[in-house]
């Protein structure tokens, strides 16, 4: 047998081995796809699995005590004001101060013409003087009849009649002196003098006004303010006033001095509450002697709380007021969802103090996602700081690409 006899056998033979390595190579082409492809749906499917459950951040309620304040609207009044009325009758004669004048203690500041006053005093002075010319012709008559009786020459019942009518006459007397001095002390009152050193921050008369006197009707001359120091005013309400002690500093602020404060002390209480309004009256008072503040003047009083150390502190975010009432959100050990009912002790803004329902311990949702419910499976994003608190930060998840 020829060479060429052998050469279709040894193709054939080549042919089929050939085919059969590459029908190998296909199989395990399309094995590892499917090993590929499987591991990629896998991968896909717990990425989505991870994607179905809410990342939340949760924080600890805190138990520290808080410095927090109450903002509340006061009314600035001067610590002594006394309103000026005329104790005489008449016409203002002049007036010598206007308003925001700066007065003494006796300064004058008005003077009122009196001529029915005047009058008056004039009469009072000549019933004096006709009731003191009866005493002494009361008192020539007396010792007349005291020579007289030693010689019988009077009755004993005429002489106690002189006796008598000395007496009253001396009486007269005192009685038209006391007139005298009154209508003196009237006089006086026709010059209005400032009681104290203060700011006229008041005047309501003008020369040729008539004057009444008294001070149950009409306005007052002038009002006189001692403006070195000031009172202000402010309603607590009922619930803040145990933590607001006798002697606690404050701070106000008023409109004319934008970013400017002053600091005032809490000088008294009222210790009562006003049944219309549910608050507590608290005067505090301020030192003004660089005359910047004015009474009468709205004021901005920021108060310091004490904290009893009685309530936990959380974000007011993580409160959830629905159909099941005041409730939050805790993430329990098994990372699942569970709601706790709670009672508010204090709302401070941004902070919430919370008198009953959670513990120290419980891990809080700071911000609940809408629609969960209790029982569901959350991831907690971050980490645990001092014990006290959760990181905010969240994580990322970024889906594989299947294959």
């Amino acid at each position: 047998m020829s060479p060429d006899d052998h050469l279709p056998v040894i193709s054939r033979r080549g042919i089929r081995i050939a085919g059969i390595a590459v029908g190998a190579i296909a199989a395990l082409i399309v094995t590892s796809g499917a090993i590929t492809r499987a591991k990629g749906n896998a991968q896909l499917r717990e990425w989505t699995e991870t994607q179905a459950v809410s990342t939340v951040t949760v924080v600890r309620p805190d138990p520290r005590d808080q410095a927090t304040t109450l903002d509340l609207p006061g009314r600035l009044e001067a610590y002594y004001q006394a309103p000026i009325f005329a104790r005489t009758s008449g016409y203002l004669a002049d007036w010598k101060v206007d308003i925001g004048a700066r007065v003494k203690a006796g300064q004058l500041l008005a003077e009122i013409d009196a001529p029915d006053l005047d009058q008056q005093l004039l009469q009072a002075q000549a019933d004096l003087a006709s009731a003191q010319a009866n005493v002494k012709l009361s008192e020539a008559t007396l010792k007349r009849g005291q020579a007289l009786i030693a010689q019988n020459d009077v009755s004993r019942q005429d002489f106690d009649q002189r006796t008598a009518d000395l007496g009253n006459k001396q009486g007269l007397v005192k009685s038209a002196q006391a007139n005298v001095d009154r209508l003196q002390v009237l006089e006086q009152y026709k010059r209005i003098v400032a009681p104290f050193e203060g700011l006229v921050t008041v005047r309501n008369t003008d020369v040729g006004a008539l004057i009444s006197a008294g001070g149950g009707t009409g306005a007052a001359l002038f009002v006189v303010s001692d403006v070195h120091k000031l009172r202000i005013y402010v309603n607590v309400p009922q619930n803040y006033v145990p933590r607001i002690k006798i002697g606690a500093q404050a701070q106000i602020s008023v409109p004319e001095y934008p970013g400017r404060s002053f600091s005032a002390l809490v000088e008294a209480s009222s210790h009562a509450v006003d049944v219309a309004s549910g608050t507590t009256r608290m005067q505090l008072a301020v030192d003004n002697a660089g005359g910047e503040l004015m009474p009468g003047a709205f004021a901005n009083v920021r108060l310091e709380l004490l904290d009893d150390g009685t309530a936990l502190h959380i974000p007011a975010s993580a409160l959830i007021f629905d159909e099941g009432g005041l409730r939050v959100a805790i993430v329990g050990a098994d990372g699942r969802v569970a709601f706790k009912p709670v009672v508010v002790a204090r709302d401070m803004g941004s902070v919430i103090g919370i008198a009953s329902g959670l513990t120290a311990n419980d891990r809080l949702i700071q911000s609940p996602p809408d629609g969960i419910a209790a029982g569901d499976q959350v991831h907690i994003g971050g980490t645990e700081k001092n014990g006290s608190r959760i990181a905010t930060s969240s994580q990322k998840h970024e889906a594989p690409l299947a294959q």
